[in-house]
């Protein structure tokens, strides 16, 4: 199992467009083979800074997903809403 942790600080006036872009795609990438769902944070001392967890069977699904029309459409909105450079990691979890 792949826990993939994504951490995204925006511009603060763009959170509103954020949150309907990500509104628009939660179901969709929670659909796409291989995702076991996705989960929305934000950091309670920046609320600009939030937090997409997302859990995949396996590696070869998260790439399948990165490389899709859905993860380039979806990222190419929302990273033009950054005020720094996303952070993000690939976690296999152990136990």
């Amino acid at each position: 199992m792949i826990i993939r942790i994504v951490k995204m600080t925006f511009i603060p006036d763009q959170i509103e467009t954020f949150m309907q872009i990500f509104a628009g795609a939660q179901k969709k990438i929670e659909s796409f083979p291989g995702c076991k769902g996705v989960d929305l944070t934000r950091d309670l001392r920046q609320p600009n800074i939030y937090i997409t967890i997302s859990i995949w069977e396996n590696l070869e699904s998260l790439d399948q997903y990165r490389e899709s029309e859905l993860f380039i459409s979806t990222w190419a909105q929302t990273k033009i809403l950054f005020s720094e450079r996303p952070d993000a990691w690939s976690l296999e979890k152990l136990k």
